[in-house]
């Protein structure tokens, strides 16, 4: 059962899908004298494929409807609402994975990965806060050379966090930033090292490679290191969300995704299509610009915002 309080759930539909849920939007025009329209479950397929869930998702999800309705359990709008909600609390339980960050781990080592734009370096300075809140020390590492704007961008983070940064100049070895940071923090007992990783499309090769070179150097420090290796994918591009994080798992093996930028879209199934496609563990969802609006994710809540009421 979701510990999630009302009020989350109500910030989260509102955000998500601008207080109107776009999956069971007029959801009574759907029936008549108790039984489902013909087109019904057709237009809730539709609705689910426009809202970036993904072939294999949408068709999981369909087949459960269709047999509940096939059974005759679903005569009214409510019951098609607890059905849906039934089929996607299903689907997402077991991807609704916090991370947790245990203590016999210090330094815990956390990367951060994900092209430009999708809120990876906002991402790290709210992890950075959260995890300082509950009585951690952080190190921020800025692995992030290639785009000058980027350490500036965590250093500010850092400021407002109020956890020490290490960083080098425009142009440096990421590996070594990193490197580096790690060995900082051993020698000064700091529980979590954050690193941020160059920004770069999942097709640039090289870029790839270099990711993996950095997984190789930090493991010279911890055979188990990265302890986790997070993906931050943006909730507007879609599909695009899916390649992203099919072709960073498959370069350097992801232990979890970060969801930005669900305030910014009324449709919010690609986290549908990850999960069915990848059933990666969601860390955390992103519904706006605050630090609380980091969060993690929770199945319940999220399937109840996409439901409504």
């Amino acid at each position: 059962m979701s510990t999630t309080d009302s009020g989350t759930i109500r910030k989260l539909r509102a955000r998500l899908n601008k207080g109107d849920s776009w999956l069971t939007r007029d959801i009574s025009t759907f029936f008549r004298n108790d039984q489902l329209d013909d087109d019904a479950l057709d237009e809730i397929e539709t609705r689910l494929l426009t809202a970036d869930a993904g072939v294999e998702a949408t068709e999981w999800l369909m087949q459960r409807l269709r047999a509940e309705v096939g059974a005759g359990r679903v005569r009214n709008p409510q019951q098609l609402r607890a059905a849906l909600k039934k089929s996607l609390v299903e689907l997402l339980a077991p991807v609704a994975q916090p991370l947790q960050v245990p203590d016999f781990i210090r330094p815990y080592i956390l990367f951060v990965a994900g092209v430009n734009g999708v809120g990876k370096t906002t991402t790290i300075g709210k992890l950075a806060l959260r995890y300082k809140r509950e009585g951690k020390s952080v190190l921020l590492a800025a692995g992030d050379t290639f785009r000058a704007a980027a350490v500036e961008q965590l250093r500010t983070w850092s400021e407002r966090a109020g956890v020490p940064i290490l960083a080098q100049g425009e142009g440096a070895d990421s590996a070594s930033v990193i490197f580096d940071a790690v060995q900082s923090a051993r020698s000064r007992g700091i529980d979590m090292v954050i690193a941020d990783t160059a920004g770069r499309l999942h097709t640039q090769a090289h870029l790839m490679d270099e990711l993996r070179k950095i997984k190789r150097v930090v493991q010279k420090h911890d055979p188990y290191a990265p302890h986790e290796v997070l993906l931050v994918v943006d909730a507007t591009t879609g599909g695009n969300a899916l390649v992203q994080a099919l072709q960073f798992h498959e370069a350097i093996g992801l232990t979890g995704i970060a969801i930005t930028k669900l305030d910014g879209t009324a449709k919010g199934g690609i986290l549908l299509a990850i999960a069915r496609r990848l059933a990666l563990p969601v860390r955390f969802i992103g519904i706006g610009e605050a630090v609380e609006d980091l969060q993690p994710f929770d199945a319940e809540a999220f399937a109840e915002a996409l439901i409504g009421e």
